[in-house]
């Protein structure tokens, strides 16, 4: 059955102005009847192991799964040490997930810079890629690259990226709201892929709300039973959108429907 959590980033603005705590965030996916909580790392106010390992037991005392832990990286930085490390604070991230006892961390691929061609900047990732999954492997968290744009706008590079790189501990953390061209076909490309799923109100950047009808039976038909994590980006204050949105998919995903 497709599990129903929410990330942190849907309540980026109270979490950056310290009008709200990790921990406030956890109570309120508590209070919607959720099923798992996703820990943005942006907002982590340390990453000391006693504060890790609090923030997973009050998760625990609430019967939330904790379904993924999320950081920023670019792999698509002309200078080499720069990749490397971005690679680096990939796997320190690593290490907070494990803490966490999230299974997968989902991580960006960035944009391909002025005057790079799409294949450097493909080959740049791949290694990237490569190497993180090896970290994850290790660590027992799975590495979950999200389609953000960038080299990442379209599912057929994404697929390709993945393919490359090789790995078992290397996934796909699939934001529904990320494509633009032929948005459900590019999102039936790559759920077998998936490891984690964004789920958004509308398509980013344009606005039109996103058919969650379909989205049902195109993540059962392939196969997918993990987590719908919300990733809300409406205008709508978050304390007022994201418990009607959640509302909404907890209907739709509702396994007496």
């Amino acid at each position: 059955m497709i599990k129903i959590g929410c990330a942190a980033y849907s309540y980026r603005q109270h979490l950056q102005s310290g009008a709200m705590s990790l921990d406030d965030f956890v109570e309120k996916c508590y209070e919607m009847g959720l099923d798992g909580v996703e820990l943005t790392g942006y907002y982590f106010p340390t990453r000391e192991k006693s504060y890790l390992r609090r923030l997973r037991r009050l998760a625990l005392s609430m019967g939330l799964c904790i379904s993924g832990a999320a950081a920023g990286s670019n792999f698509c930085r002309p200078e080499e040490a720069a990749r490397r490390k971005e690679v680096e604070t990939v796997g320190e991230w690593v290490e907070v997930a494990r803490e966490l006892g999230a299974p997968c961390l989902r991580v960006f691929a960035g944009a391909a810079p002025e005057g790079c061609g799409m294949e450097q900047a493909t080959a740049w990732v791949v290694e990237a890629l490569k190497e993180c999954a090896e970290i994850g492997r290790e660590a027992g968290v799975v590495i979950a690259l999200e389609n953000h744009g960038g080299v990442t706008a379209r599912a057929e590079s994404v697929v390709r990226m993945v393919g490359e790189a090789g790995s078992e501990w290397l996934g796909v953390n699939l934001d529904l709201g990320n494509y633009h061209a032929n948005i459900y076909e590019e999102i039936a490309q790559t759920i077998p892929y998936a490891v984690h799923v964004h789920a958004k109100v509308s398509e980013t950047g344009v606005g039109r709300p996103l058919d969650y009808e379909r989205i049902k039976g195109m993540l059962q038909e392939r196969g997918y039973n993990g987590f719908l994590s919300i990733e809300y980006e409406e205008d709508e204050e978050p304390c007022v959108g994201v418990p009607r949105f959640a509302e909404h998919l907890l209907r739709v995903f509702s396994w007496k429907t």
